[in-house]
């Protein structure tokens, strides 16, 4: 016969360890994994004109990897391609270091070009 004291201790032992496959998996959508993406793009265009809209993100996970294709906007003139490899490079270690997955693509698409005001005077024109 168990004592009371015995059935107590038993209901507080710990667990025997699990392993990894049978404790379950953690998926993060698609749609947090873009918000994430476009958050960090955002970050990276912090000196955007007001004319320019927020960035935005399309992702597409696959295991432990996901792919990105960033829009964004950027004001002209500047060096087209310094500004995407930012965002590129920011996207992939933000997305890499809070969701924990490989990012072994982020297609930057500049939907549009804002003309910023100075250059827009020194052509003749105005806003």
């Amino acid at each position: 016969m168990t004592s009371v004291s015995e059935s107590v201790g038993e209901l507080h032992r710990p667990p025997a360890a699990v392993t990894p496959g049978e404790r379950g998996a953690t998926r993060i959508a698609d749609r947090v994994v873009s918000k994430i993406a476009a958050q960090a793009a955002r970050e990276k265009l912090t000196d955007q004109s007001a004319a320019a809209t927020h960035p935005r993100a399309t992702v597409v996970v696959h295991h432990a990897s996901a792919h990105v294709r960033v829009h964004i906007e950027l004001d002209y003139p500047c060096d087209i391609g310094t500004r995407c490899a930012e965002v590129r490079r920011h996207v992939a270690l933000r997305v890499r270091a809070l969701v924990g997955m490989e990012v072994p693509e982020v297609a930057v698409h500049v939907e549009r070009l804002h003309l910023t005001p100075a250059h827009g005077a020194a052509q003749g024109r105005t806003r």
